[in-house]
């Protein structure tokens, strides 16, 4: 059984995940943070002692989800599941709102400018994540061992570049190049 504690503390790490991907590291404050959770200042740092932590938890609750969709999709489709994949990440999940995008899509550059323990904790979460999205690929007969990588790579590039560009038939476009070459891979 959860406690109130551990549900609060979960309710305010939705709220946190939501701010860090819409407003980024910088863009989102200690008090903001604490408002949009509903929490008082005090409340937000009982539970995450920092904005840093607050953070590095986020980070790794972000690239866990990717790994849980990833596994979702490998177990529901089986040997379509990239295909599948795919087609969610550059399409539903890229057009969703930024607070509710994928953590690899909003948070990686913002990891890229953080501390050695952020970019520690990053790495161990990606490395999971990547074995994950690894093994499904590994009943393709067209699997090479640098597949997994250079997939996650060109959806997380793909649907980045997707939300950059203001022009939606080129955002279009992009995902849809991203798409094809996936499906090669499949």
């Amino acid at each position: 059984m959860t406690s109130k504690k551990e549900k609060t503390h979960q309710r305010i790490l939705q709220s946190i995940h939501k701010s860090f991907r819409q407003k980024g590291y910088d863009g989102a404050g200690v008090d903001g943070l604490a408002t949009a959770a509903g929490v008082t200042s005090g409340a937000f740092y009982a539970h995450f002692g920092s904005k840093s932590e607050a953070f590095r938890e986020t980070v790794a609750e972000g690239i866990h989800q990717f790994d849980e969709a990833v596994e979702h999709f490998q177990k529901e489709y089986g040997n379509t599941w990239l295909e599948e994949f795919a087609s969610f990440y550059l399409g539903e999940k890229r057009n969703a709102d930024l607070s509710e995008s994928c953590a690899l899509q909003s948070l990686t550059s913002e990891v890229a400018r953080s501390d050695e323990k952020t970019r520690s904790i990053f790495q161990s979460e990606l490395l999971k994540a990547a074995e994950t999205f690894s093994a499904g690929m590994k009943n393709s007969n067209k699997y090479s061992s640098n597949d997994a990588w250079s997939t996650i790579a060109m959806l997380i590039g793909g649907a980045t570049l997707s939300r950059a560009v203001k022009d939606q038939a080129l955002a279009d476009e992009i995902a849809n190049a991203i798409l094809s070459v996936v499906n090669d891979k499949s």
